[in-house]
């Protein structure tokens, strides 16, 4: 069983996955692997690290600044992949997805990067532009390796396509709950109870719920409507209030992120 498959199989009947995103290398590496390494304490159940790219399409302000900052600090996929094995040699068990964009795994090499991920201890992987159509030439290298292939369905996925999305999927469906980028509107509940049972009739798949979660309450009600509710925007926010007016961390940062971390986890715990 993989790691992300045993996470969620530990949850079920309990409570709904806290999912949480945070960029590799925002704002430094050092400070990166210290948050990294503090998020399973603070009741974070599923990693998400962002792989920094020039062009992030489906990201909203927050998260193209975060990719602007981890890029300045030097992060390549090379050195996203090292801090994941860097993390790794102190946890074994928390799951890690690494999300991001095809143009810089292209670059890296599928076949070279499929393998280094894996044997680096990443779980998943969640490409937001590459469809199942698209994705010959990357699935026969991930699912080699053992790498989930994490998709993206969204209220536009109408039933037609749906049932091709999910038979390309594994590991976790990532529903995206609103029509637009991440971070700049949140879903109702009543279009959230509307949708899922629609997407769980094609798949008994795991459904986390993520774009537009801010808040606990918000990330609770996610959580119990799906199986998980994913949180970055919020987070990458959290992260950039605390850095002083040259975009470096502070004595705090660490903290403050972790922090409210624990703030959405109490709340899904509850």
């Amino acid at each position: 069983m993989s790691r992300i498959a045993a996470r969620f199989e530990s949850l079920k009947g309990s409570r709904g996955a806290l999912v949480t995103y945070l960029q590799a290398y925002d704002p430094d590496p050092a400070t990166s692997l210290a948050i990294l390494r503090g998020l399973p304490g603070a009741g974070a159940d599923i990693l998400e690290i962002g792989m920094p790219f020039t062009d992030p399409m489906a990201d909203g302000p927050s998260i193209q600044l975060s990719a602007q900052r981890a890029l300045k600090a030097g992060a390549t996929l090379s050195r996203v992949l090292a801090l994941v094995r860097d993390f790794r040699a102190e946890d074994a068990t928390t799951p890690v997805v690494l999300m991001g964009y095809y143009n810089p795994i292209l670059t890296y090499g599928i076949a070279r990067f499929c393998t280094e991920a894996a044997s680096s201890g990443v779980d998943g992987l969640i490409i937001v532009d590459v469809p199942p159509e698209e994705a010959d030439e990357i699935e026969p290298d991930a699912r080699a390796h053992g790498l989930d292939l994490i998709r993206l369905v969204a209220p536009t996925t109408d039933d037609a396509r749906l049932p091709r999305v999910l038979a390309a999927t594994s590991g976790f469906v990532y529903y995206v709950a609103i029509l637009g980028i991440t971070g700049t509107k949140s879903a109702t509940r009543e279009s959230l109870t509307a949708e899922i049972p629609r997407i769980r009739a094609h798949t008994d798949l795991p459904l986390v719920i993520g774009f537009g979660i801010r808040t606990p309450a918000q990330a609770a009600e996610a959580a119990s409507i799906g199986d998980g509710a994913a949180v970055g925007t919020a987070l990458v926010d959290v992260l950039a209030g605390s850095l002083d007016e040259q975009g470096r961390a502070k004595p705090d940062t660490v903290r403050k992120v972790l922090d409210a971390v624990r703030a959405l986890a109490e709340e899904i715990r509850r």
